[in-house]
């Protein structure tokens, strides 16, 4: 799915309305009747309303909203702010057509009063700048929302919460309608997918709303969403008269002593993700635990409590590095090595990237196209500094875009960025994967990918969503606190079978 800014949002309004010959009233009638058919799906029969409205098209909708939930015998009240602006064409005729039915539906609320008599059972809905916001909340209007904040009622924003903007990641301490679920218009806003934005958006819910597909198809855009249709456009399917020889050799290299767990984690989601052939390069400490626990892998040694050298077969398909790799002089000087002779991508996490984080220098020996997977942390350690994660994203894309690599930014909604600065949003995972062991795991997995033939940028994706997803298939059969990184491992079966 597509992610538009709040500018081509309005224009893809715009287009809707003139190529379906409609007016603009009509298209936020079928706004207002979606958020309709939510709220009587999704809520007690027996809630009453208060919807809460600014003088723009949000505030329309809001009106709206009234309207339609009073015609269906619901017990509501629009209350209109008075915001210091003359009310959008829309607004009014809402405004006009809600008096018509009820005068006593609408209340008005002139600067510098306070709502402060709702009781607690009934349901708030906020509609007062929806992607209206263009500046932080100040004065009365901060104010007024920070009093609707503490109340008890649950909350429900249209489109986008008060105070939030589409399109950035709000500074601490900013002032935002706080609610427990939004109603956003065929469209997840970016701010969406950014931890900053989670306190006041609650639950997210994509209503569609007959955009025009043409506009929508046509129109550009470098940030975008991964979800089960995009990753199943990117399966190819094993072939029938695929033997280990043609499904590609995956080489993980890492280790060291007391960390050959994170080898074993990354060695066998490669070969659940369907390499033909997986060979572990690791220090001989680890010898005997990885022929024991991953016996369908086998086993290099360079060093004896530390990789000296990285020396993969010479079939090699793909190669992941940093799993429990570790970071002695040792490490450094293998990877650098490394780095200095080999030409074709690689996948880099972990102990990898840390090492690079100190010796700033190998960065630009990355083979082009290769696959780095910091977490925010990390990345930060290699890169800078940021002021939030969603200046950290396009931090990212610059960041591959010059060094001409994939960079995958771990996070709920993990960031995927190619070379040419597109930004996939992952939206498979959840909380339980907040556990040791997971990244290995996804290192396992993009090697195996690429090694099967993916290019390392659709691999990235495409290991990326596998990854989340058998994490939520793990987790609604056992829960998000008991889900351990091999779990995901067991669970990776079951995320290729929902291809199918």
């Amino acid at each position: 799915m597509k992610i538009f800014s709040a500018a081509q949002i309005k224009a893809c309004d715009a287009y809707t309305i003139q190529a379906s010959g409609i007016r603009s009233i009509d298209l936020m009638e079928r706004a207002a009747q979606t958020c309709i058919n939510w709220l009587t799906e999704n809520l007690p029969r027996e809630s009453l309303f208060v919807v809460l409205c600014g003088g723009g098209n949000n505030g329309g909708d809001g009106l709206a909203i009234a309207r339609l939930l009073h015609r269906r015998g619901i017990g509501v009240k629009a209350f209109l702010l008075d915001l210091g602006s003359d009310r959008s064409a829309d607004c009014e005729s809402n405004l006009q057509a809600l008096q018509q039915l009820n005068k006593d539906l609408v209340g008005f609320v002139a600067t510098n009063t306070f709502i402060t008599d709702i009781p607690s059972n009934i349901v708030i809905i906020d509609a007062i700048l929806g992607t209206g916001t263009n500046r932080p909340l100040s004065g009365w209007l901060a104010s007024f929302v920070k009093q609707v904040n503490s109340l008890p009622n649950r909350k429900v924003a249209i489109d986008m919460p008060t105070g939030l903007s589409a399109d950035n990641a709000p500074s601490p301490g900013e002032v935002i309608f706080e609610a427990d679920d939004t109603l956003s218009f065929q469209f997840r806003k970016r701010a969406f997918l950014h931890p900053e934005s989670e306190p006041f958006t609650g639950n997210v819910h994509i209503l569609d709303i007959g955009l025009d597909a043409t506009f929508i198809s046509a129109t550009h855009t470098q940030y975008t969403t991964t979800g089960q249709n995009e990753a199943r456009k990117l399966y190819k399917p094993r072939p029938d008269f695929a033997h280990k020889g043609t499904m590609g050799h995956a080489c993980i290299v890492g280790g060291s002593y007391g960390k050959m767990g994170a080898m074993i984690l990354a060695a066998s989601a490669a070969l659940r993700t369907g390499a033909g052939l997986v060979t572990t390069c690791i220090p001989s400490c680890g010898y005997n635990i990885m022929q024991t626990s991953v016996p369908e892998a086998m086993c290099h040694t360079s060093g004896t409590d530390a990789i000296v050298g990285i020396h993969p077969p010479a079939n090699t398909s793909a190669i992941g590095i940093g799993p429990g790799l570790g970071t002695d002089a040792d490490a450094v000087n293998a990877l650098s090595v490394f780095l200095e002779t080999w030409s074709r991508p690689v996948v880099l996490d972990a102990d990898a990237l840390n090492i690079i984080a100190t010796h700033p220098d190998l960065l630009s020996r990355i083979p082009a196209g290769s696959v780095i997977t910091p977490h925010p942390k990390e990345f930060s350690r290699i890169f800078g500094e940021n002021t939030n994660t969603m200046v950290q994203v396009d931090h990212a894309r610059i960041q591959a875009m010059r060094y001409n690599i994939n960079i995958v930014l771990k996070g709920h909604f993990t960031a995927v960025i190619d070379p040419d600065g597109n930004c996939r949003y992952n939206t498979s995972g959840n909380s339980g994967m907040a556990t040791g062991g997971c990244g290995d795991v996804l290192t396992g997995i993009i090697t195996a990918l690429i090694a099967n033939g993916y290019t390392p940028d659709n691999a990235a994706v495409l290991g990326v969503y596998l990854h989340g997803h058998a994490a939520d298939l793990a987790a609604a059969d056992q829960s998000k606190e008991a889900l351990i990184a091999s779990d995901i491992v067991k669970y990776l079966g079951r995320a290729f079978l929902s291809f199918v």
